[in-house]
């Protein structure tokens, strides 16, 4: 342990002890205040990624403005983001919950290659509620791109 702080000193630099309760301790010798910048980067992009987007429909959303809403939910979850899709339900629209479960269903349906759904419909109040989450990816942003590309051309 000495003879690190040593060489660290001697390069001046920091020693960062990366598994204390190893043994031997692991240590590394690194610029802290860099390694402390880097570490807060990697925290915040972690948190980025987490972030949940909402998006809105009503039992009367129109077949292109579901098409817009759906493009939306699929770029948000190629981002890696948490999607909750509500079906808000005005005045006497309530008596048709099942239009509501329907759009569900169909969002559910249409994004099952890039997501799983983590909360089932929820009925709050005057709103329907579902939680999609992102599938784990195994490659890469341009693994699926890839594949899309090659279906096309064969």
């Amino acid at each position: 342990m000495d003879k690190a702080l040593g060489m660290a000193r001697e390069q001046g630099l920091d020693l960062v002890e990366v598994a204390p309760e190893a043994n031997p301790v692991v240590c590394k010798i690194v610029n802290y205040g860099k390694y402390r910048y880097q570490q807060g980067k990697r925290e915040k992009k972690q948190q980025k990624a987490a972030r949940l987007k909402e998006v809105k429909f009503t039992i009367q959303t129109g077949e292109h403005d579901f098409q817009t809403k759906l493009g939306r939910i699929r770029e948000f979850l190629e981002d890696g983001h948490k999607v909750r899709v509500s079906v808000f339900f005005k005045g006497r629209q309530i008596i048709h919950v099942g239009k509501g479960e329907e759009i569900l269903a169909r969002v559910a349906a249409a994004t099952a290659d890039l997501a799983k759904v983590d909360q089932d419909t929820v009925n709050k109040g005057r709103t329907l509620q579902m939680l999609l989450v992102p599938l784990p990816r195994k490659g890469g942003k341009g693994e699926g791109k890839d594949a899309q590309g090659d279906s096309q051309a064969g």
